[in-house]
């Protein structure tokens, strides 16, 4: 099984192509698949730095990072998403991992604050995030806040 190739960059240096596709990506899962009218397209995006995993000549995973204070004081993940038809390939643990590293990187943080979906609480945790504060309703889905440090 070959692996998706992986991207890190700005906004401005997505092409047209990758910038429809992971808005469809997004779409289709937060909006379509988890019923949940809510406004994904938020001004964050030109602030963020944009994950892509790429397979097939598609994107099927993706997530947004920021640096400290252009969403959380922490530098942040979100948006983080795996294509449905892609999910048993365990590909989400490597869009984590990359994410961090992008943070790392090009903020030079290692401490890291992301809103997590409540189901999603152990897959975070086996990356090291620890859940702070209470659990809380985020666009009608439980979310809980998690920090890596």
């Amino acid at each position: 099984m070959t692996e998706p190739i992986w991207k890190i960059r700005r906004f401005e240096q997505l092409s047209s192509l990758e910038l429809y596709q992971l808005l469809q990506l997004r779409s289709e899962v937060f909006v379509v698949e988890q019923d949940c009218v809510y406004q994904d397209i938020d001004g964050k995006d030109a602030k963020a730095m944009h994950v892509t995993g790429e397979y097939d000549g598609k994107i099927v995973a993706y997530s947004r990072i920021f640096k400290p204070w252009d969403y959380f004081e922490q530098a942040s993940i979100g948006r983080v998403v795996i294509d449905a038809n892609y999910r048993d390939r365990k590909w989400g643990h490597e869009l984590l991992r990359q994410s961090i590293k992008g943070i790392e990187t090009f903020f030079g943080e290692n401490n890291i604050h992301i809103s997590a979906q409540c189901y999603l609480q152990k897959f975070y945790e086996s990356h090291g995030f620890v859940g702070v504060g209470e659990t809380y309703m985020e666009d009608g889905i439980p979310h809980l806040g998690m920090d890596l440090n």
